[in-house]
């Protein structure tokens, strides 16, 4: 059998094109290789020049998502309750998602890379153990690649990927790829984090010194407890926050300042002692944390106040020398709880904040002794000084009148005398004004100082200062039962006042007649709806009771409210009198 020329090289001209077309796959392999490479270091690129930590996590899981060619991506952070506390998710609208409702938490597949930080890679998701399907309206998804994020020895959070473009399922070299760019990631993650609280940090001690420096120049303390807040709440969100103080006299808690949803409901008001997270960090002096601030409260004797509220942190602003109050910061129930790193810089403050009212007190204290003592000093130089010149003068006119016989030289000379005298008396009073200071320390601690006191702690919650009227002996006509009953009485009116009334001013007048005492408390607000609940009113006609006393309210004639709060006192004869 013969082979013609055409037949001689069929065969090896087969071969030949099969071998050219092997290696044009390989080299469109490692063309698709080096593009593949190329775009896996301009994704690590990406993702390392970024410092703020939300830009960050979604060009993580957009860079995954294009080197892999997957349809739907999300990245996941784990948080303190290892479960996730953020969900990324990309490919999906913001109209699906609000179709398929609540992000996940980290149950069935998402939380099998919680429990074993490992890479996953599934061609059909639904056939793994742990899956129990989607949500209504969730996409279809069949391919899944799951690989964890550590940072340092701890996992931060996962990348999920599904639906493989063009093939079935991820492969190897999918994983591989994603893989290597969650070691990126993770550094580039632990980046930000650290440029985070290297900002916070920063923020903190800004604040810190705004506050010390507030404190020092003799700011009001009612807007030094204003600042406080508004640069707590300004570095770590939330929805609520309030300052609360002791009600002198009343043996509790009386927010004196709260900003942000629902604020209205909270100022002025009055938290009982041994009830809620407030009064435990007042009174344990230890900061306390709650993941159900409105489960907390829920016992309290006004537990709607606090209703709509989850995670919660309270702490007490003082030193080991005591509490001078209790700054609260809460988030709606919806909310994430409070982080570590979010609450240890905030008792940091709280303490640095209690430090400074420190010494702004001593520092208070020390200006009044100097002033006092100058006043010593200035007292000390009338007497021995100035009138014992005038005195010894007064003295040589005297002796100087038996030698002029005329009248009208001798009428004035007397009328000299008597100028000198009176002089002599203006002098003795001011010297007894300069050295007055030990009466009006004790009058700071009289009952007159408690009401004048409480009066001014109400502006900050009011808005305005009260006008305030005291007639009669109120110090030497009143006990120090009654005393007790009046100021916490007073307290709680303006309280009252300060969240419901919405009035724009409040007249104080405390009265001591020959047998009764009478506080009335008028205010221009909206008045008592019909069938309104005084349940806030109990205590104040549980002391009037407790005193054989009574308490009237009701409306002023050009719209408002008066409150009247009347005991009856011990005779004149039998009442003690000043020494």
């Amino acid at each position: 059998m013969s082979v013609g020329p055409e037949g001689i090289g069929q065969p090896s001209k087969l071969r030949l094109d099969e071998l050219l077309e092997e290696v044009q796959v390989r080299i469109e392999a490692v063309r698709g290789m080096r593009d593949r490479v190329h775009g896996l270091l301009e994704a690590v690129l990406s993702v390392g020049r970024g410092l703020d930590l939300p830009q960050v996590l979604r060009g993580i899981i957009e860079a995954a998502t294009a080197l892999v060619d997957a349809e739907y991506g999300a990245l996941g952070v784990i948080g303190e309750d290892q479960m996730l506390s953020e969900f990324i998710p990309v490919g999906v609208s913001d109209e699906q998602w609000a179709a398929i409702g609540d992000l996940p938490s980290g149950h069935g597949l998402l939380g099998e890379l919680i429990r074993n930080p490992a890479p996953l890679r599934l061609a059909d998701l639904s056939k793994h153990p742990v899956s129990y399907g989607f949500p209504p309206n969730h996409p279809p998804m069949r391919s899944f690649l799951g690989v964890p994020i550590r940072v340092g020895q701890q996992v931060f959070g996962n990348l999920y990927l599904t639906e493989k473009r063009g093939a079935a399922e991820f492969d190897a070299e999918d994983e591989s790829v994603v893989s290597t760019l969650a070691v990126a990631a993770g550094i580039a993650i632990e980046n930000a984090r650290l440029y985070e609280e290297a900002r916070r940090r920063e923020r903190w001690s800004t604040a810190g010194s705004e506050v010390t420096s507030a404190l020092l120049s003799g700011k009001p303390r009612a807007q030094v407890l204003e600042l406080i807040l508004e640069h707590a709440r300004a570095i770590v969100p939330s929805d609520l926050g309030l300052i609360t103080v002791p009600a002198k006299g009343t043996g509790r808690l009386r927010t004196a300042i709260a900003t942000g949803h629902g604020a209205e409901r909270h100022k002025g008001a009055l938290l009982p002692m041994g009830e809620g997270l407030v009064a435990a960090a007042f009174e344990g002096q230890a900061p306390i944390s709650t993941l159900d601030l409105e489960g907390e409260e829920s016992t309290s004797t006004d537990a709607a106040r606090w209703a709509g509220l989850g995670p919660g942190i309270a702490v007490p602003l003082g030193t080991g020398k005591g509490v001078r109050g209790v700054l609260l910061l809460a988030r709606d129930e919806a909310g994430a709880p409070f982080a570590e790193a979010e609450s240890t810089p905030l008792i940091s403050f709280a303490g640095q904040t209690a430090l400074a009212m420190e010494l702004a007190e001593r520092r208070s204290d020390a200006e009044e002794m100097a002033l006092l003592e100058d006043r010593d000093r200035i007292a000390r130089d009338l007497h021995d000084l100035a009138i014992q010149r005038l005195f010894a003068t007064g003295m040589t006119l005297q002796s100087a009148q038996r030698f002029i016989d005329h009248p009208q030289a001798t009428e004035r000379l007397q009328r000299a005398v008597d100028d000198l005298d009176a002089t002599i008396k203006i002098i003795r009073s001011t010297i007894f004004g300069l050295r007055s200071h030990e009466a009006e320390a004790a009058a700071a601690q009289s009952l007159r100082g408690a009401v004048v006191k409480a009066v001014q702690d109400s502006a900050a919650s009011l808005g305005f200062s009260p006008a305030l009227r005291v007639e009669g002996l109120l110090d030497t006509r009143t006990d120090g039962v009654v005393g007790q009953h009046l100021v916490a009485v007073l307290v709680e009116a303006l309280s009252n006042v300060a969240r419901h009334a919405r009035a724009r001013t409040v007249d104080v007048q405390v009265e001591v007649g020959a047998d009764e005492l009478r506080l009335t408390v008028t205010d221009d607000g909206v008045g008592v709806p019909p069938g309104a609940a005084h349940s806030g009113l109990k205590n104040l006609r549980e002391r009037a009771r407790a005193l054989n006393g009574s308490l009237d309210i009701g409306p002023v004639p050009h719209g408002g409210t008066r409150l009247v709060w009347r005991v009856p006192l011990s005779s004149p004869e039998s009442a003690p009198r000043p020494a």
